[in-house]
């Protein structure tokens, strides 16, 4: 074969691969779309089916993998401690992380970031889910949900161990502990979370100042350091106080919420 010859048949199979590559993407993109509409449907099994079609088909089609993981994490029923249960959360982390891996674009990496985060504080795994909460607030700092989230971790570290502790001592939730040992043991324990927990919740009614989630929380929080005073009385009484501040600016924000929904057109409305 002359050298013309080689160059033409050459180019006859590039041209090939080129065709074989946009028609395999083609056809992703069909399996995506067939993928999506069962979804939508609830029907997630065949929607999982669609969307690793699409993925072999077209690895670097990034949507396809988010609804993968998407699809798999909708699978998983939080509390069931379960082999084939937890796969499913298993999955949808490994894919979220594949997409990761590809350096997607800001958004990807964001809903990444924050689908592995909310599987982790599903299966109880706190550590992990605070360190992936704590990549998606450096990536999105003005995000007040980020903040709460961190948040809600931080206090369920620090109300855990105090319940137990309460418990050995055959205290009731709302009693001081009056052992010094043991509250101080708890205070060094819980102080970091606390500090921590204060500050993002904070931080998250500073971006929404109708947060009344976050501001349950927070008073939630001021509890928790009521409980480490350690013998001095009037610090916990202050405490309480705080908290009992944000109880009332709670309510106060979720009656303004509720009133600006009874006022709106088919709003709720009370019969007289």
């Amino acid at each position: 074969m002359n050298r013309g010859a080689r160059i033409l048949a050459f180019l006859a199979v590039v041209l090939a691969l080129m065709g074989s590559t946009a028609c395999n993407k083609l056809r992703a993109r069909d399996q995506l779309n067939k993928g999506v509409q069962a979804y939508k449907n609830a029907k997630y099994e065949e929607a999982i089916e669609r969307f690793k079609n699409a993925v072999a088909l077209d690895p670097g089609l990034i949507n396809a993998k988010l609804y993968l993981a998407t699809a798999y994490a909708n699978q998983y029923v939080p509390g069931a401690d379960t082999p084939e249960n937890n796969k499913n959360a298993e999955q949808a982390i490994d894919v979220f992380k594949d997409v990761l891996s590809t350096n997607p674009h800001h958004e990807a990496q964001v809903n990444s970031l924050k689908g592995i985060a909310s599987l982790y504080f599903q299966m109880k795994k706190l550590g992990q889910a605070k360190e992936y909460y704590t990549k998606v607030k450096d990536l999105d700092p003005n995000d007040p949900e980020v903040y709460y989230s961190i948040g809600v971790i931080d206090w369920t570290e620090t109300y855990q161990p105090r319940m137990e502790e309460k418990a050995k001592l055959g205290l009731k939730p709302e009693e001081a502990i009056k052992d010094k040992k043991v509250c101080e043991e708890l205070r060094a324990k819980n102080t970091p979370s606390v500090q921590e927990g204060m500050t993002v919740l904070q931080k998250a009614i500073e971006l929404r100042p109708d947060y009344d989630d976050a501001m349950a929380y927070l008073n939630l929080m001021w509890r928790e350091q009521a409980d480490i005073e350690c013998g001095d009385p009037q610090a916990r009484e202050e405490d309480l106080k705080k908290a009992d501040d944000w109880v009332k600016r709670t309510m106060a924000v979720k009656a303004e919420k509720a009133q600006k929904i009874a006022n709106q057109p088919g709003g709720i409305t009370v019969d007289k």
